[in-house]
């Protein structure tokens, strides 16, 4: 069962300042963390997801995984699974994919649309959520 008393940290950012987010990001979640990571459309999940692996210093070429699904990404601190689930169209499609061989260990999961996946999280998934603001920056809020 959840806690009752949940963690929430805000920060507003612009894209042109998304090491600012990035460093966030990395001060509050770590390897073993699984992200719910949410916002509309053209927020800049993706953005905020390509910046966080280059500062992680991925070898791998970053890109959207929305016709793949998932990417997997080698980091210097270990393994990231990038899942894009904007296409899928059933829990069904998530579980053969093996969903949950990649959120049950220790790298970071980060999910694109995870409104399919809420049920195959673990309990202690974080929320991350990005907002635009009406001055076109950002609002990251985590929630765990």
């Amino acid at each position: 069962m959840r806690s009752e008393t949940m963690t929430k940290l805000t920060l507003t950012y612009r894209l042109n300042t998304i090491d600012r987010a990035v460093a966030f990001l990395k001060e509050n979640i770590g390897f073993g963390d699984v992200l719910a990571v949410d916002g509309p459309m053209g927020s800049g999940k993706t953005t905020l997801i390509k910046a966080l692996l280059f500062d992680l210093e991925t070898e791998d070429t970053v890109s959207s995984p929305t016709f793949s699904i998932v990417n997997s990404y080698q980091t210097k601190n270990g393994m990231v699974h990038h899942f894009d689930l904007y296409r899928l169209e059933s829990v069904q499609e998530l579980t053969d994919l093996g969903f949950d061989m990649y959120i049950d260990n220790m790298s970071l999961v980060l999910i694109e649309w995870p409104e399919l996946a809420k049920a195959l999280l673990p309990q202690n998934a974080i929320n991350l959520r990005i907002e635009v603001n009406p001055d076109d920056s950002r609002r990251l809020t985590i929630e765990r």
